[in-house]
């Protein structure tokens, strides 16, 4: 017969320990707070690129000139009541060189370009699309920008922007990969005291990095700003989402189990989310949306091995009616160990390249998944089963006492002798 691991002799330490776990993440909660992400938290997203100046273009023509770079075409879009309406498309495998484009674009009446030094042999494909929309063209030039073609050109890091935008005080620099395109995610806070903010801090990004590397070598590639009631709103349903979650788990298992096997699942969740709220704070992970879909992961796993466990302890006890409970918890929890260990391991394998092979936000929903999924499978070994094992000990000291008072009422009573 397999040997049976005797789980329930640290069933006692181990809920010392989640307890002090826990305690020590509501600490950190009360006193330090979540990092929250501009997701949770008024503020602005701003992705920005840095690039190589390519070259200018400009429009002296009657009418509007509309100009469009994308990752694979050039186009330009001719419009107005006293111009002739065309558009006119430059494909990058027809013209591979900017150098080509240009002279694509020189044969149109009234558009004129001028490029920067070297920029004519550069492959086309290298231009920086316009993110932010059309370029309306006239006579002030619109710059055209390229990203660098090899190492040597690359001029910036992350360090490089962190340090350039030091002044605006706590701000979160993401890379955008891949890094050779030399694309960041910056996020600034809004604290409400400046309502041009938006414009201000825009502007100001663009100063403080052009500062630092350079004029004319960055572009603002897209702005996104999240209003205070839209943070606030989102972290209300949140909260909301993760307590719904709990409560269709509890009544999953109340129909699937026994009361006490639902409660103790219910806890080990709660116990997995609290534990990741402790590592959260104390690493000051930013919390944001995707740290929301990492806890609801989590539950989502944990619970799913909870009632594998469950489900062995069930059977097991039908098995051998007449055995302890623990020894049959005992029983069960060893016979699903296997299972348990290379189920984690194998997801594990998942985590571990995101968290290895990626950055930014990707990087920190791995790391979330993998403190997670531990604590999953040691929740349902040391928190779900000594629940139930305390449940299963005290109605058995219930239904003991309620029969020995029973026995001590069936007793008959000694009788009593007749006087003479």
């Amino acid at each position: 017969m397999k040997r049976i691991i005797r789980f329930s002799k640290f069933f006692v330490p181990a809920v010392v320990v989640s307890s002090a776990i826990i305690v020590l993440g509501l600490i950190g909660y009360f006193t330090k707070g979540f990092n929250l992400g501009v997701d949770f938290q008024a503020g602005i997203n701003e992705t920005i690129q840095l690039a190589l100046p390519a070259g200018q273009v400009s429009f002296t023509g009657k009418g509007n000139a509309e100009l469009t770079i994308s990752e694979s075409q050039l186009t330009l879009v001719f419009s107005g009541a006293e111009a002739q309406k065309r558009t006119v498309t430059l494909d990058y495998k027809a013209y591979p060189t900017i150098g080509d484009i240009v002279a694509a674009l020189e044969k149109e009446p009234e558009i004129k370009v001028t490029t920067t030094e070297g920029s004519e042999t550069i492959p086309s494909s290298s231009l920086v699309p316009t993110y932010q929309g059309n370029s309306l063209l006239s006579q002030n030039p619109v710059n055209l920008y390229r990203t660098p073609v090899n190492e040597g050109e690359r001029y910036a890091s992350i360090e490089t922007v962190r340090a350039a935008l030091t002044p605006l005080g706590e701000v979160s620099v993401q890379t955008i990969n891949p890094a050779s395109l030399q694309r960041y995610l910056v996020r600034v806070r809004d604290d409400g005291k400046d309502p041009q903010f938006t414009t201000t801090v825009s502007q100001t990004i663009r100063q403080l990095i052009e500062d630092k590397v350079g004029k004319d070598r960055v572009v603002m590639v897209k702005t996104d700003y999240v209003g205070p009631r839209y943070s606030q709103t989102l972290g209300t349903q949140s909260a909301w989402l993760v307590a719904l979650t709990l409560l269709l788990i509890l009544i999953y298992s109340a129909i699937r189990f026994k009361i006490q096997y639902a409660i103790g699942a219910v806890i080990a969740i709660m116990h997995d989310a609290l534990v990741m709220v402790a590592f959260i704070v104390w690493t000051r992970m930013e919390f944001n949306t995707n740290t929301i879909a990492a806890i609801l992961t989590i539950l989502g796993y944990s619970i799913n091995d909870t009632i594998v466990q469950f489900d062995r302890v069930r059977e097991e006890r039908k098995m051998h009616p007449s055995d302890k409970f623990v020894d049959v918890l005992d029983m069960a929890l060893t016979l699903t160990l296997g299972r348990s260990i290379i189920t984690t391991l194998t997801t594990m394998l998942a985590v571990l390249a995101l968290f290895f092979f990626t950055t930014g936000n990707i990087k920190d929903f791995s790391l979330a998944l993998l403190v997670g999924m531990t604590s999953g499978v040691y929740s349902t070994i040391f928190i779900a089963s000594a629940f139930v094992l305390m449940w299963e000990n005290i109605t058995a000291k219930k239904e003991s006492g309620r029969a020995q008072e029973t026995s001590k009422e069936a007793k008959p009573k000694a009788a009593v002798p007749a006087k003479s």
